[in-house]
């Protein structure tokens, strides 16, 4: 699963995105900075299930730091988008391109309005974040509106002659910006229009049925950026009342708590709360203050920078996964190797005892004979659904536990 951080220039993108995966990237006060994507690993936080079973772990596919489990996700970093992006303005196509494969958005919003449309520096309080989000909205939308609208007429005529269903034909033209059946079902659920006949819809028809989609197939949360700046708090509230889970965010903060950490300073972790000095003669009193004024301004404030919360609620709220453990000796919870809960998986919510085989091995899948759960120990038939936080081990022809 990919999930891709957005917005117009200048708002922190990048920022977030280094912060989220230590990643080098060019991080500067003007419109297009980035060019190019910027593709990285970031991490889904979770209390990790050792200490449920009081065992030391030894993660292969992830980290355990004190009982928080640390699972790799994937994230890309894009370009920023300008109004009129979609009909190609500032390499818009180009950049919206860059999102096809995106299964979940988060919008990075300035908060503050401390940048103009355009991305260009302004006083803070001059300018208004919702326009932010609508243009966004209409950016997507009209991008996707514009890749369906080249043959629009003749797939509407080919659903109509009785060749293919309206569903169908679409989940097989879409297939390239990663939208599925029940996309395309839920989208058309939300308007009152008659697939049987797309030759009779509006353009209005048309734009609503595209805009329905965009929401269906990339799930989009607002990360309002920058809310230690004056006037960003009285933002949030406008911003939420769009419709959209927002969360606080100050990306500058969590990338300088992370790269303390990273150099051993303090003992923060990835969407802490709070944070202990380790090594206060080696921190100037510059860096002593900062670190102060984050704690102060942004932790005891908010509770937490805002960017690990918006990358897990991505995944787990907007994407609807869950993880899972798996193992191949139940008794010792561990794999042939002998490393204990060795590896977190983040599946979707609904995923069977089956279809995780399949995510190990696609030998493992086919020969699949039944599953196990660690805290009862019953067999799992094929199609039973997996819950949240499950220890699995998959008994097959392949591999028996």
């Amino acid at each position: 699963m990919l999930t891709g951080i957005i917005g117009k220039p200048n708002v922190g993108k990048s920022t977030f995105f280094s912060a989220a995966t230590l990643a080098t990237v060019e991080i500067a006060n003007y419109p297009f900075t980035t060019i190019k994507p910027n593709r990285g690993i970031g991490y889904l936080r979770v209390p990790c299930v050792c200490r449920e079973f009081n065992v030391k772990d030894n993660p292969v596919n992830s980290l355990c730091l004190d009982g928080v489990r640390l699972i790799p996700v994937e994230l890309i970093d894009c370009a920023g988008l300008v109004p009129d992006a979609w009909r190609g303005r500032g390499l818009g196509n180009q950049f919206l391109d860059e999102i096809r494969k995106a299964d979940a958005l988060i919008h990075i919003v300035d908060a503050a309005g401390a940048t103009d449309i355009e991305g260009r520096i302004i006083k803070p309080g001059s300018h208004d974040p919702v326009e932010d989000v609508r243009f966004l909205e209409k950016e997507l939308t009209m991008w996707m509106a514009q890749i369906l609208r080249r043959d629009w007429l003749k797939l509407a005529r080919t659903v109509e002659s009785g060749s293919k269903d309206l569903i169908g034909t679409l989940e097989e033209r879409l297939s390239g910006l990663d939208i599925k059946r029940s996309h395309i079902l839920e989208a058309l659920k939300k308007i009152d229009l008659n697939p049987e006949k797309p030759t009779s819809w509006s353009s209005e028809d048309f734009l609503n049925f595209v805009d329905a989609l965009r929401r269906s197939s990339k799930p989009m949360l607002i990360a309002a950026n920058k809310i230690d700046l004056p006037s960003a708090e009285e933002n949030l509230e406008r911003l939420v009342e769009l419709g959209y889970i927002v969360v606080p965010c100050c990306a500058e903060a969590e990338l300088a708590l992370r790269r303390a950490a990273e150099r051993g300073l303090t003992d923060y972790k990835p969407g802490d709360c709070n944070f202990h000095v380790l090594t206060p003669e080696r921190i100037s009193k510059a860096q002593s203050d900062a670190l102060s004024l984050i704690q102060e301004r942004i932790l005891h404030r908010f509770g937490n920078t805002g960017v690990q919360e918006a990358i897990n609620i991505a995944f787990f709220k907007l994407l609807n996964t869950i993880v899972v453990y798996t193992v191949e000796d139940i008794e010792k919870l561990s794999d042939h190797y002998g490393r204990v809960l060795p590896d977190a998986r983040v599946v979707p919510y609904g995923t069977t005892a089956r279809e995780l085989a399949y995510k190990i091995h696609t030998e493992i899948g086919e020969s699949f004979i039944y599953a196990i759960e660690a805290r009862d120990r019953r067999r799992l038939g094929e199609n039973h659904t997996l819950k949240d936080r499950d220890v699995i081990s998959i008994v097959s022809a392949q591999r028996r536990a």
